[in-house]
C-alpha cells in the first residue's frame, strides 16, 4: 500500500513538474529569441507569438496596483493557495485520477507564472490566437496548463454529476 502511495505521489510531481518544465523552456526561448512586441506568424491568422511582461494577472488586470498590494494579491496569496493544493492532491489519496491530474495541471502552471513573477517581476506572456470572430490576449503555457486543468476539472464534474443522475 505504502508503494502505490508513493508512486502516485511521485507520477504527481512529475506531472507538475513537467508543466513547470513545459512553460520554462518555452519563456527561455522566447526571451532569448524574440523582440518585445514583435509578430511572428506561427499558423496563418490564427497563432501569433508577442513577447510581452506582464506585471499583473490575466489580461495585465492588477498591474497598476501599489507594489506591496501586487505582491500579497498575485505572488503570496497564490503560494499559500498553491502550497495548498499541493498538500490536499498528495495527501487525499481517494481523489479520481481526472481531478488529481486537473488539479497538477493548475498547480504546475500556478508555479510556473508564479516562478516567474518572483524572478523577474513580471510574467512572460507571448501566444495569441485570432478565431476572426474571437481573439484572445497574449497569454504563455502556464496559462493554457491553467485553462486545460479547470477544463479537466469541469468535464469530470460534469460527466460525474449526470452518470450520479442516471443512477439515481
Amino acid at each position: 500500500m505504502r508503494l502505490k502511495k508513493g508512486i502516485r505521489n511521485l507520477m504527481i510531481v512529475l506531472i507538475i513538474a513537467c508543466n513547470i518544465g513545459c512553460d520554462q523552456i518555452s519563456k527561455t526561448i522566447v526571451r532569448e529569441e524574440v523582440d518585445y512586441n514583435e509578430n511572428i506568424t506561427l499558423i496563418t491568422r490564427f497563432l501569433t507569438l508577442t513577447k510581452i511582461e506582464n506585471s499583473g494577472a490575466f489580461l495585465s488586470v492588477g498591474d497598476s496596483l501599489p507594489f506591496v498590494v501586487r505582491f500579497i494579491v498575485l505572488s503570496l496569496i497564490p503560494l499559500i493557495a498553491l502550497g495548498i493544493g499541493l498538500y490536499i492532491v498528495l495527501t487525499r489519496t481517494s481523489m479520481k485520477r481526472p481531478i488529481v491530474i486537473g488539479i497538477c495541471f493548475v498547480i504546475g502552471g500556478g508555479i510556473g507564472n508564479l516562478y516567474d513573477r518572483m524572478l523577474y517581476g513580471s510574467v512572460t506572456d507571448f501566444l495569441h490566437m485570432d478565431f476572426v470572430l474571437f481573439k484572445t490576449g497574449i497569454f504563455n503555457m502556464a496559462d493554457v496548463s491553467i485553462m486545460i486543468g479547470i477544463g479537466t476539472l469541469i468535464v469530470f464534474s460534469y460527466i460525474a454529476k449526470n452518470k450520479r443522475i442516471q443512477y439515481s
